[in-house]
């Protein structure tokens, strides 16, 4: 089963992430991105670190130009590639990608990469809430994901529940 977490900007999806890579106790791999700010304060961009090989590199910034956009961020596809694509072919207990997004989507490797993920079923990832179009809906609606939403209110309660979730479909399949 693949856990998919949706929510708003802001509500702590990436966070939890973070929380559950620090529970998880099988192999992982894949990948999250944290926001970059100047003077602590204005968001001027966002950076990939991936889980298992531990490599750090830039995913959007505001003054780094590139063909692709979204808002005032311009998306650094080749190094998103060059850092992601090998990592999610890692074998690993559970892939972990931070986020299925319209920035990582404008990579058509990354999609590709990302159905061969999910078709194995070990897939815990984050996902935009709206936009992202027929692919992201697709996703969402696989008989093979349970898609959880995430809000100020019940996002403590998600860290056990996810913890139980993976832990009970890994006991199925040993």
């Amino acid at each position: 089963m693949n856990i998919l977490i949706t929510g708003y900007p802001r509500t702590g999806k990436t966070t939890l992430i973070k929380k559950l890579l620090e529970k998880l106790e099988v192999t992982r791999a894949g990948f999250y991105t944290e926001e970059l700010c100047k003077n602590n304060r204005q968001r001027v961009g966002f950076q990939i670190k991936t889980i298992k090989t531990k490599q750090t590199g830039l995913l959007a910034h505001v003054a780094i130009k590139s063909n692709w956009q979204v808002g005032r961020y311009y998306v650094q596809l080749p190094e998103f590639e060059r850092l992601v694509i090998p990592e999610l072919q890692i074998a690993a207990d559970v892939i972990v990608i931070d986020e299925i997004g319209k920035m990582e989507l404008f990579s058509e490797p990354f999609r590709e990469q990302l159905l061969k993920n999910l078709a194995k079923g070990n897939v815990l990832a984050t996902i935009t809430k709206k936009g992202g179009g027929k692919f992201v809906q697709q996703i969402k609606e696989r008989s093979d994901v349970q898609l959880l939403e995430i809000t100020i209110k019940n996002r403590d309660a998600l860290l056990p529940l996810i913890l139980k979730m993976l832990y009970k479909g890994r006991k199925n399949n040993d």
